[in-house]
């Protein structure tokens, strides 16, 4: 294969014919450098690349920015949930690219990706957001290395997460039973909000599976409720039922006499008002179902969040729920592990860790009860 080398203006290109398209030659021309020996120095490089893998790519000048649109483009579209490619594409836009994104990918060293995530941890970003940035750098980088063979090294592997040991951690809501009582009284039954309410409180189900839960999921008999789908934002009213993210999360868990009771009044409920509303009744199996049948979405969420902070004054979101029904099993002695099947935690320290001023406070019961009879 031959290629070749010519000027234009005051700079030196250097140009080889690749494999055919379509039955024909399909040429390839990049910049080579300042100097006709530059340049024809860059087409021995471009030529053997080419000739080794059959591919070609001009890795010299590749900036992180074009390098995490490709990495978005190839792998987290085609390998990742939805909510996963929406979340890296923001974080990618929004933060990584505006501070790193100048950078030649060649020229990223640990120090600025360390001075990034420091950057951002002084900021005052949660210890969950840095870790979700660090691991988004960590395996875009790594993947730099292998399969596309960009870098010789992964800059990533040596950065480390900023201490937060000596921040105040914004605390988890937990909901007292008071609060909840005048929530429920605000939405009782034939409310949209009570019947996510109820299942929430009484599951520690997220938001999503609370919405995407079908009647088929629940087992009347044997009082369960199995979660196997989640209800993703496709844009503006556009949802869809996708698989959770981990295996962890397709579980199936017991649920008590009240709700069984309360879903089984539901599922009447939702009968008779196909009845009223014959053809104009919106048909689905969802159990969250607003009068007409249309079916509840996280994003009404919001609004039942602003109504009990501003009208009820109590410090709300939906999550709170499932906060609250962790805390109210570990404090009536329930099992960790346990709870980290029913919460659907992929490993028990993240139950532990977020859950651990409930621990440290029946740890310090203990340890005073056991104090006055030593």
């Amino acid at each position: 294969m031959e290629g070749g080398v010519r000027k234009r203006g005051s700079t030196w290109y250097y140009y080889f014919e690749a494999g055919k398209v379509d039955g024909k030659r399909k040429k390839i021309e990049r910049k080579g450098g300042a100097t006709k020996k530059e340049a024809q120095a860059a087409l021995r490089d471009a030529l053997n690349e080419f000739n080794n893998t059959g591919t070609f790519l001009d890795e010299s000048n590749i900036s992180v920015s074009d390098y995490m649109d490709y990495w978005v483009k190839e792998y987290v579209m085609i390998n990742c949930k939805f909510n996963t490619q929406q979340y890296y594409k923001l974080s990618i836009d929004n933060h990584i690219k505006p501070y790193l994104g100048i950078y030649k990918l060649k020229q990223i060293s640990p120090a600025t990706l360390q001075e990034f995530m420091n950057h951002k941890f002084l900021s005052g970003l949660s210890k969950h957001t840095l870790s979700n940035y660090m691991s988004i750098l960590t395996k875009s980088f790594k993947m730099a290395v292998y399969p596309y063979e960009l870098l010789k090294s992964n800059p990533a592997q040596y950065i480390s997460m900023p201490k937060f040991d000596n921040i105040k951690r914004e605390e988890y809501k937990v909901l007292s039973m008071n609060d909840y009582n005048k929530i429920i009284n605000r939405f009782p039954f034939k409310s949209s909000f009570y019947i996510p309410l109820q299942i929430a409180f009484n599951t520690g189900l997220r938001a999503a599976e609370v919405c995407d839960l079908t009647w088929d999921c629940i087992d009347f008999d044997n009082k369960t409720i199995t979660v196997e789908k989640i209800l993703v934002h496709k844009g503006k009213k556009i949802y869809d039922l996708d698989t959770p993210k981990t295996p962890s999360s397709y579980r199936t868990i017991t649920i008590g006499d009240t709700l069984n009771n309360i879903l089984l009044k539901n599922k009447d409920y939702q009968e008779k008002n196909k009845e009223n509303y014959g053809i104009h009744y919106t048909q689905n199996n969802f159990v969250c179902t607003k009068e007409n049948g249309e079916n509840i979405t996280t994003n009404s969420f919001k609004y039942l969040s602003r109504v009990v902070n501003l009208e009820l004054g109590i410090d709300f979101n939906f999550h709170a729920l499932r906060h609250t029904h962790a805390t109210m099993l570990l404090e009536a002695g329930a099992n960790i592990k346990d709870i980290q099947k029913r919460l659907g935690h992929s490993r028990l320290s993240t139950t532990m860790d977020t859950y651990s001023h409930v621990t440290k406070k029946m740890s310090d019961n203990i340890r005073e009860y056991f104090k006055g009879r030593l």
